[in-house]
């Protein structure tokens, strides 16, 4: 490929080893393959040390692609003045998983805090040094494109600016709704704050040349938004897996049935009916030891589900590890437990340890809306099935097949399944087609 036959892309992200969490995966993975489709990537970033991630994992960092030009910026943020206020040694998870059930009066106040102080959110104070480095870059480089992504969403005024300022095309990258996501109204806007980030998120969704969401779902709450949008620029890209990250092969256990779920867990995850059948059939299956194991972040809240449907005493709590060890996770478990938060927008929710799932080869139990684009994607690729929250019955007649079919072979993986579409690199490669079709 001649070097006239590049594009040059700079890609702004917040979140960038040594982060950690599926947006840093997007990142990474696109940064990755984006160079074998002839788009050479710069990535703008914050400074680690000044950062503020909910989670870290050290391991991505070895997966920064050679060559790869990576530069990073002060920030001005308010958690460190959270900490020392709260006494709280954490930062908010997303949707707040790290936080008690049910809010004290501090929690409220930080929350009001950060809901009409901080719009989009609290890392809106780094968008003045990026938007500094980011209009040296552009002197000096001949960047063809721009790709912001987000969360955090204030990172996508960044591109609003910049195209206002040098009008090169501009891809917003939109991981998670906005004034949509499920946790929204845990935050106490103002009628005045809610009007002043709904228009930020307006004025993204006109003037960006081009929109990437994660499912289809998205893409329609964002065209349902009072702005004027053309639909045809708006392109799901959703997230994916690396095939190059499973480097471990299948060990289902012989001597137990393992359920495992990976990632994030809070009580707007409605999990009871699941509880309900494992307690059910832990009675009548006494022959076969289940056990059920969370890796990452479980609230309270749900632990205390789980000790309510007597379920307790077979579940292992494994706190956040790093993303190599968790796949290991997976690769040693009988079945895939995936559940979503049972809320307004459910919809939209496809979350990227699906694909991760999907590439394990495992069975897949699923806990969301029927007909939702996480059900379809199970459905059309064979890997499993979803329930919704109350389908105690069918939820048990299923599971209980599969204690049936374990009683004769305790491996229950799958055979394999019609997944490709949604490696890392046939991903990329859609990103890529469209930041050239762009920069023409």
């Amino acid at each position: 490929m001649k070097k006239t036959d590049l594009t040059d892309l700079l890609y702004i992200s917040y979140y960038w080893p040594p982060s950690g969490g599926p947006g840093v995966q997007r990142g990474l993975k696109f940064c990755k393959y984006l160079p074998q489709f002839g788009v050479i990537p710069t990535v703008l970033t914050v400074d680690e040390k000044q950062a503020s991630y909910p989670l870290l994992d050290a391991t991505f960092a070895q997966e920064v692609p050679d060559g790869l030009k990576v530069y990073r910026t002060a920030t001005s943020e308010p958690f460190e003045y959270y900490k020392k206020l709260s006494g709280k040694k954490e930062i908010p998870y997303s949707g707040f998983a790290n936080q008690q059930s049910k809010d004290t009066l501090v929690d409220k106040v930080f929350k009001f805090v950060r809901g009409n102080l901080f719009i989009p959110d609290a890392r809106v104070g780094w968008n003045k040094h990026a938007l500094r480095k980011a209009q040296e870059l552009l002197k000096v480089g001949k960047y063809k494109a721009i790709l912001t992504t987000s969360p955090p969403h204030s990172t996508q005024l960044i591109g609003l600016k910049l195209k206002k300022k040098y009008n090169l095309p501009w891809i917003a990258d939109l991981r998670d709704p906005w004034t949509n996501i499920h946790y929204y109204d845990q935050l106490y806007h103002t009628a005045l704050a809610k009007r002043l980030d709904e228009k930020y998120e307006r004025q993204v969704l006109e003037q960006a040349d081009a929109i990437i969401v994660t499912s289809e779902d998205t893409k329609r709450l964002f065209l349902n938004k009072p702005a004027s949008i053309d639909p045809d620029k708006i392109h799901v890209i959703p997230n994916g897996y690396d095939g190059a990250d499973f480097t471990y092969q299948s060990k289902p256990p012989k001597d137990e049935l393992l359920i495992t779920y990976t990632g994030t867990i809070t009580e707007n995850y409605n999990i009871d009916v699941f509880l309900k059948v494992l307690a059910h059939l832990l009675s009548v299956h006494s022959e076969i030891n289940y056990k059920l194991r969370f890796v990452g972040k479980v609230s309270e809240g749900v632990k205390k589900r789980i000790e309510k449907a007597g379920v307790l005493g077979i579940t292992e709590f494994i706190p956040y590890v790093p993303h190599h060890e968790s796949i290991r996770y997976m690769m040693e478990s009988t079945v895939l437990f995936l559940a979503i938060a049972d809320v307004d927008n459910v919809y939209a929710n496809v979350p990227g340890k699906l694909f991760e799932y999907l590439a394990a080869n495992k069975p897949i139990i699923a806990l969301g809306p029927v007909h939702s684009d996480l059900d379809r994607i199970i459905d059309e690729c064979g890997a499993g099935r979803l329930f919704h929250y109350t389908a105690y019955d069918l939820m048990l007649d299923h599971m209980n097949q599969w204690s049936k079919a374990w009683k004769i072979n305790p491996n229950l993986d799958l055979p394999y399944i019609n997944h490709s579409r949604y490696s890392r690199e046939a991903l990329t490669e859609e990103l890529a087609s469209l930041i050239k079709s762009l920069s023409k």
